[in-house]
């Protein structure tokens, strides 16, 4: 694949990633107006929400198995319709049961269709395999820089329009991931020799990956990392309330997370070219625990949350390049986006759990304490479990291909 074909493929599925993680990623800016217009309290609210990451986790390996036999642009439209749909319906909602239809069905089913699985994976059956590392890290950062984006601007539209008008802001942005999806192609690729062999049907491969060791260990990472990152995007903003802080400082806090996470996906998808990937893994989540226990330390100014802000950001979706990564490494690209799907199914139980409990804490304790306690603890085994991975160290490129 020359430059012509392969920046165009790799920036229209970063903007998509943008548009749909950056939406998604500022709900929680909408947890206090929607307790406070619908008054379900905030355990009501943050159920909504965690099984929006459930569903979100559960919605990749359905389409990305639908991907792998269909193709890429119907997915993606259907998911946009949904994600459109489903936050312009929410001003209607006065019941939980009904912030469970729009946000943690149909917007997050939504999301899920224009996600990482999808994208990444649609994208490595048409890349060689020397680019599908760096791809994935910068297919990554759009969703990071989506966050950089929507993240201030839904803050500044509830506080000069209200909640109502952000949310239907939100659910046009989504519409625009439409006409990008065509810029994909639609039909996806068979997988190179090197990879594993055309003949094998989705539930063989399956089947093969789910004996693996080395499948399950990056299942049990990636469900720690869910819990970490939906309880800080869910409640970040509650924190940052509870310190008598205004909210632009969690609008402002959750900016520099994405801008932050561009560095982060971009250079771990570069570090992956050179680097055992479940190396990197270990590091990343390693530097999460190490910034929750320093952040519990820190005097509570807006600069903390900031720094914190900053730090967590060069992890924050740092992950998904190397376990993508791996997941390709181990088995092929042939069916990525269903097997790296079912990865982040894991990691949205893990979601489910970080959104809901974090409800539950503030609810019965008035602090987030036990949640950061518990963040370190499930960081610091996600370091571990990746060390047991089989992975071979990275060959260097011959010289007449680096040429």
């Amino acid at each position: 694949m020359d430059k012509r074909n392969y920046w165009p493929l790799v920036l229209c599925a970063s903007a998509i990633l943008m548009i749909t993680m950056g939406v998604r990623q500022s709900l929680g800016l909408f947890v206090s107006p929607l307790n406070t217009a619908t008054g379900l309290g905030i355990v009501t609210v943050s159920f909504a929400l965690a099984v929006g990451q459930f569903v979100w986790g559960a919605a990749q390996p359905i389409f990305g198995a639908l991907l792998d036999r269909a193709g890429t642009v119907r997915i993606i439209v259907i998911g946009a319709l949904m994600m459109a749909v489903g936050l312009a319906a929410t001003p209607f909602m006065s019941s939980g049961f009904g912030l469970v239809v729009t946000l943690g069905l149909l917007m997050a089913a939504g999301a899920g269709a224009g996600s990482f699985s999808i994208l990444i994976g649609s994208a490595a059956q048409r890349l060689p395999v020397e680019k599908r590392a760096f791809a994935s890290g910068f297919i990554n950062a759009g969703g990071s820089f989506g966050q950089f984006v929507f993240a201030p601007v839904s803050q500044a539209v509830i506080a000069a329009f209200g909640w109502v008008s952000a949310m239907w802001t939100l659910a046009a942005a989504c519409l625009a991931t439409i006409p990008l999806a065509f810029k994909l192609g639609n039909k996806p690729k068979a997988a190179p020799v090197a990879d594993a062999p055309a003949e094998i049907t989705l539930n063989e491969q399956i089947r093969v990956a789910f004996q693996d060791r080395s499948y399950w260990c990056l299942h049990a990472g990636f469900f720690t990392c869910g819990f970490h990152i939906s309880f800080l995007v869910t409640h970040l903003p509650g924190e940052v309330g509870l310190c008598g802080l205004p909210a632009t400082v969690s609008a402002s806090a959750l900016a520099i997370i994405g801008i932050a996470n561009i560095a982060g996906s971009l250079g771990v998808g570069w570090l992956a070219q050179k680097h055992r990937m479940k190396m990197l893994l270990f590091f990343v989540y390693g530097t999460r625990a190490v910034a929750i226990a320093v952040f519990l330390m820190a005097p509570k100014t807006a600069l903390t949350f900031y720094v914190f802000g900053a730090v967590l950001g060069v992890t924050w979706l740092a992950t998904v390049p190397p376990t993508a990564g791996l997941v390709g490494k181990l088995f092929g690209t042939r069916y990525l986006a269903t097997l790296f799907g079912l990865t982040l199914f894991s990691h949205q139980i893990g979601g489910f759990f970080g959104a809901w409990l974090g409800g539950i804490a503030v609810d019965s304790t008035g602090n987030y304490q036990w949640m950061w306690y518990a963040d370190i603890a499930l960081s610091s085994l996600a370091a571990l479990v990746n060390l047991p991975i089989r992975e071979a160290h990275p060959r260097p490129a011959p010289a007449a291909a680096a040429a």
